[in-house]
């Protein structure tokens, strides 16, 4: 092979090999280990301290032999490595680098060598600085982690960034984590991401300049997801604000912390038209939210509706908030599964056009129930039960059968389903693509049959 097929053709088979399978084509001969590096396009690495010189020119020149990387993660030292990548990867489109903060001076340099970077997500020091931002011109997704100290005033950082207070950054998604109530630098932020689609708040306390982001809401209305995680402080007023102004938004994530008088408000007075909603509140949401969602027309043409841990609510309030437009439904961890007899049952028979299903981590759930609810929902293509200790092989054979479009499931860590069940699923399963389940349980049989009809196969130990 090493002689007979040329570079290119090589390249694509290259690209092609699972990672165990990759890792050793650079033993086979000189020609096939530049020629994987080549066709290499991700790398993720993990480079512990220290971070002498030695260390860091390896690194360049690792990186210089693969000329075509347009995705890598590092994992270490802050500007450092940065810089490394500034070096050697010019083609450089998405970049993960999360750990020790990085300082403004190494994304300037970044920004002069990599101008196609449309992907950044890296940790800032306070006192913060945004003015490096606009110098990536390419850049649409933008994650920041914020670490040090809280500093009350950063007036200097405002009076930086005035002047700037027009631009219009291209940004479709911003991720922020650990915002402080001092951090008033952030008003450069929402004062000019006109564009952002996608906005993540993660372990916030604030929103940084209340006005700024207030304005932001308001009139910048191409907001269509919002996720809200573990940031129980500024929840209420951002679900305040988004009823009262946005009009665009889709979706909606709300996990680890709210606000029950303020999702109430939010669920009774917004004026978008939900298609997604997300929601892991164990003791923040109840039936009045469920029953609201039915009774707000902004939420009818529901497409995507999730809950986890959600202990508080009952069969009434599921049954009130499903429709006939939902496309995916997930309980997961939701006692009212196992506490309810009958009740999957009564929303399979309203969930005719259901696609994909997540039950996971019920432990109690019986075959019964997981059986009378998809023998309504035929069109399932997606099926997780991870975690499901009590189903059975007799579950598994009825889903294949009741389900003819079934392409994916998850039965890891389900300890009642064994070889008979998973072979069911390989063989029987006629659009069966990939199945995620312990490689103990794979019958020979299922392993033939995955190997001829291309089924991936996800080991989970």
């Amino acid at each position: 092979m090493d002689t007979h097929l040329c570079d290119e053709l090589l390249e694509e088979i290259f690209r092609r090999l699972s990672p165990p399978s990759s890792a050793a084509v650079s033993l086979v001969s000189k020609r096939c280990r530049r020629l994987l590096r080549s066709s290499t396009t991700s790398l993720s690495l993990n480079f512990p301290p220290p971070y002498n010189p030695s260390t860091i020119k390896s690194l360049s020149t690792f990186l210089s032999h693969h000329p075509y990387l347009s995705s890598i993660s590092l994992t270490g030292g802050g500007d450092p490595l940065l810089l490394a990548v500034t070096d050697s990867c010019p083609n450089l489109r998405h970049l993960r680098h999360p750990g020790d903060p990085v300082s403004p001076f190494a994304l300037y340099t970044l920004s002069a060598s990599c101008v196609h970077l449309s992907s950044i997500s890296v940790s800032l020091s306070r006192p913060l600085s945004f003015h490096w931002l606009p110098c990536f011109n390419s850049l649409k997704r933008l994650s920041l982690s914020f670490t040090g100290p809280s500093i009350e005033d950063n007036n200097l950082e405002i009076e930086e960034n005035r002047d700037a207070s027009d631009l219009e950054l291209n940004l479709e998604s911003l991720s922020l984590r650990g915002i402080s109530a001092g951090d008033s630098a952030l008003s450069f932020l929402w004062r000019n991401c006109r564009n952002v689609k996608n906005l993540q708040l993660k372990s916030c306390d604030s929103v940084g300049d209340y006005p700024s982001f207030s304005k932001f809401l308001k009139f910048w209305n191409n907001l269509e997801e919002v996720e809200l995680r573990t940031s129980r402080s500024i929840v209420d007023l951002v679900l305040l604000k988004l009823a009262a102004d946005c009009l665009s938004l889709q979706s909606l994530l709300v996990h680890d912390g709210g606000n029950k008088e303020g999702l109430l408000h939010f669920i009774n007075h917004t004026k978008s038209s939900f298609k997604r909603l997300d929601l892991r509140l164990p003791l923040d949401l109840e039936n009045a939210h469920l029953i609201a969602l039915s009774q707000n027309p902004n939420f009818k043409n529901l497409k995507i509706l999730r809950l986890e841990s959600c202990c508080l609510v009952t069969g009434e309030g599921l049954k009130a908030a499903v429709g006939e437009a939902m496309e995916e439904l997930a309980l997961i961890n939701c006692d009212v599964v196992e506490r309810e007899a009958g009740l999957l049952a009564a929303l399979g028979q309203k969930l005719g056009n259901l696609r994909g299903l997540d039950l996971s981590h019920n432990e109690m759930m019986a075959d019964k129930d997981l059986v009378s609810m998809v023998v309504s929902c035929g069109g399932l293509e997606e099926v997780r039960l991870r975690g499901c200790g009590r189903l059975s092989d007799a579950a598994v054979i009825a889903m294949v059968r009741s389900c003819r479009n079934l392409e994916r499931v998850d039965v890891s860590r389900c300890g009642g389903i064994g070889g008979e069940g998973v072979e069911a699923l390989v063989v029987k399963a006629a659009a069966f693509r990939r199945v995620a389940v312990e490689e103990s349980k794979l019958t020979p049989l299922a392993k033939t049959a995955a190997a001829r009809k291309c089924v991936e196969i996800v080991d989970t130990l």
